[in-house]
This record gives C-alpha cells, structure tokens and sequence, in this order.
C-alpha cells in the first residue's frame, strides 16, 4: 500500500519510490542476484551478489529522498560507483560489448517495476503512473552513471594502454660509457614528445650520461611544432648537464627546417654513427679502424 504523508495526502512520487525501495530492498536484492549483471560478476557466493544488490538500492533510495532522480551526478550515486565501474570491467573483460553491458543493466527495472506495481495496486492509477515513471527514470539514471563511469574507466585503461606503448616504443640505448641514444620512429606529438623528454632525461641521470643522441632517421616530417619539442629536450638535457646531438636529418626534413626558417640550435650529424663518433671524440676516445690501410 502507498505511504502517506503527515497531512493524509498521498506522498511524493519520489518519497513514494524511497519508501518502496526502503520497504522492498531485500526482495529487490535477492531478484538481483539473479540477473546476469550480478550473477556472472560476484561468483564466490549468491550472498555476495545480494549484498552488493542492496548496496546499489540504498544508492538509489538516496537520490529518489534527494529528488535528483534525473541527474546522474546526485550525491547518492557516488558510493556505488567504483562498484559499478569494477561490474563493468568484469563483463567487459568477460568479452561483452557496451550495448550488451547496456542491456543488463537494462535488465535489472522489470523486476522492480514489478514489485513496485504490486506494492501500489490499490493506489490511484494516476499516482501508481506517476511513481512507475519516477521509477523509470532513476533506473534509467543508474543505467546512465554505469555507463559513464564504465567508459570514463576504459577510457583511463586505453589512456594507460597507450601510454605503456610509447613509451615501450621510445627505447634509450646506452652507445657508451656517457653516451645514450633514442631513435625516434613514427610521427612526434606533444604526448610523445614528453614521453621522449622524460625518458632521455631518466637514462641521462641513471648513466650519467654526457651526451644524449637523439636519432630521427624514422620521423617521416619535420614541422614547426615537431621542432619545438625537439628544442625543448635539447634544453632540458642542456639542464641535466648532457650535450645533445640531433642525427638523422635526412635531405628533405633538412629542406624543411630552411624553408620554415627554424633554428635548430644544437649539433647535428647525418647519422647515429657519426653522433656517436662526434660524441666519443669530445670523449677522448681514439677509434681504431683495424682495416684501414689494407686492401
């Protein structure tokens, strides 16, 4: 039967839906736990799964008390959604799609529509309309901050993912006794142009290197902005006390830098093994062609 207010009127659609979801939230959770979302999820025990059911309906009984039933930032969704961003991984992990983890969570409204339905079946029908749609649109807000959070999680995971990438692709060499290297492949952006900065910098300091050699043979082009990052690596390890020396300037990225009108203020060598040469000169090191002279 529906709640009543002190005044004898029925109460608020969204106090209506708290009441219920205070009223009903075991026989809320035990359906639940039935739901693929949660059955395939909390595996150790069937009580595991109700456990975490209630804890997403005292969220929901939070923001229906609140009135926020339509905005997904309500104050009573932020203890469950770590628990809902975990649910989601685990599914995604499981190899579901988006619009499939959508539909379990989807799934979970009819069996609370229901009890709903059943609770108010006395009430008026214009009051029972109002509460079912109340009703619907907090699930639908749950099923909104699942998937916001869920896709803000896979977002930070691709972020990490690439991130990993670069810099497993941004390897430094260690050429000598004070000398380091990077060969650059593949384009330079600002995120991999800090990722190149505080690479060289660490293996300057863990080699205690004197000269650091930055090698972009693969860099397809050379623009402005590209040579900006270069400048702002050079500097830095100009900071940490490392000489660098950009090699690789191929003919046409040579063309480039002219008719942009940069100034590369650092010393270039066609090639890595003429930096390295160049490098271990200022060195000291004597390099012995064993060949030479011979036929």
């Amino acid at each position: 039967m529906p709640e009543h207010e002190a005044d004898g009127q029925l109460a608020t659609p969204t106090h209506e839906v708290r009441d219920f979801l205070h009223r009903r939230r075991e026989q809320i959770a035990q359906r639940w736990a039935d739901e693929p979302l949660f059955r395939t999820v909390f595996t150790v025990s069937r009580d595991e799964a109700v456990e975490a059911s209630k804890v997403v309906v005292d969220a929901l009984a939070q923001v229906a008390d609140s009135e926020q039933v339509e905005d997904p930032d309500a104050a009573g969704f932020s203890g469950v959604r770590e628990q809902l961003a975990r649910m989601g991984a685990a599914r995604s992990r499981a190899g579901l799609s988006n619009t499939q983890v959508a539909s379990e969570l989807a799934a979970l409204r009819p069996p609370v529509e229901n009890l709903l339905a059943s609770d108010l079946e006395e009430a008026p029908p214009e009051h029972l309309r109002a509460c079912s749609t109340t009703l619907t649109v907090l699930m639908g807000t749950l099923r909104l901050v699942a998937m916001q959070t869920a896709l803000s999680e896979w977002q930070a995971l691709s972020d990490r993912q690439r991130l990993q990438l670069m810099e497993v692709a941004t390897p430094v060499i260690r050429l000598w006794d004070g000398v380091v290297a990077v060969p650059l492949i593949g384009t330079l952006d600002s995120a991999r142009s800090q990722v190149v900065m505080e690479t060289l910098l660490n293996a300057v300091v863990d080699q205690h290197a004197r000269f650091a050699i930055l090698d972009i043979t693969g860099v397809p082009t050379v623009d402005s902005l590209v040579a900006q990052h270069l400048m702002k690596t050079v500097a830095a390890a100009r900071l940490m006390g490392a000489q660098c020396i950009v090699s690789g300037i191929r003919p046409a990225i040579a063309q480039t830098i002219v008719h942009l009108g940069l100034d590369l203020d650092v010393i270039t060598r066609a090639s890595l093994a003429d930096a390295l040469g160049y490098a271990l000169h200022e060195l000291g090191a004597d390099i012995v062609n064993p060949g030479a002279g011979q036929r």
